[in-house]
């Protein structure tokens, strides 16, 4: 694994995880210079499981970030970092309230929803419970109904704007998108969801987003 040069903010992702792509939003729109590192999760077994990414994140996941001879692990704790580092062009409201709501609709899309779909997850359904497709697309989307009807409900609430809080995208966008992508990937119904399909549209017209989507990754195959 390349390393990094001080003061550069090293970012270890793979383009289609969407824990690193919420990573990915964040930088760009804190408007901070990185360097990317490719983990690819499926290649040759996985990247993640070699002894070199071991000694970078033991757990064997995506992101890791590198900042100043520290790693950070875990998108939320990285994204924090980044805000707590970094606190130009903020992605939390200043009002504590406000900041809880804005945290409520991250951490619920990130431990109610990701983790039960993500690929460890499926690849076990599949391997291991030698599950078929059709069971393991019931149970994606089973989660992702389950998540998406709170945050939708929280979305059509007072609070929102063109973005999930406010007219300017920030910590619970960075979350919101990377779950779309997820979803649509999977074939997931979105229609009963309007206002995470407007906020998700509306997002995707920004550079931050769009620079940041898995499509235009360097190790997008």
């Amino acid at each position: 694994m390349a390393g990094e040069q001080a003061g550069q903010v090293l970012l270890y992702s793979y383009w289609r995880s969407s824990s690193a792509y919420r990573v990915r939003i964040a930088l760009n729109l804190k408007g901070i210079s990185y360097q990317q590192n490719s983990v690819h999760l499926v290649r040759d077994g996985g990247e993640q499981n070699r002894p070199d990414y071991r000694e970078v994140n033991p757990l064997g996941l995506v992101p890791a970030l590198v900042h100043d001879g520290q790693t950070i692990v875990q998108s939320m704790a990285i994204i924090e970092y980044l805000e707590e580092v970094f606190p130009e062009r903020p992605l939390l409201p200043a009002d504590f309230v406000e900041r809880s709501r804005v945290r409520s609709i991250a951490q619920s899309i990130c431990s109610e929803i990701q983790p039960l779909n993500n690929l460890a997850v499926t690849q076990y359904l599949k391997d291991r419970m030698q599950q078929p497709d059709e069971s393991v697309r019931a149970w994606y989307s089973h989660w992702i109904d389950r998540g998406f009807s709170a945050v939708e409900a929280w979305l059509s609430s007072s609070g929102s704007g063109d973005f999930c809080h406010g007219d300017s995208p920030g910590l619970a966008d960075c979350y919101l998108v990377p779950q779309v992508y997820n979803a649509e990937r999977f074939s997931c119904d979105l229609d009963p969801y309007p206002s995470i399909q407007r906020i998700t549209a509306r997002c995707r017209k920004e550079d931050a987003f769009v620079r940041a989507a898995p499509e235009n990754q360097a190790d997008a195959a």
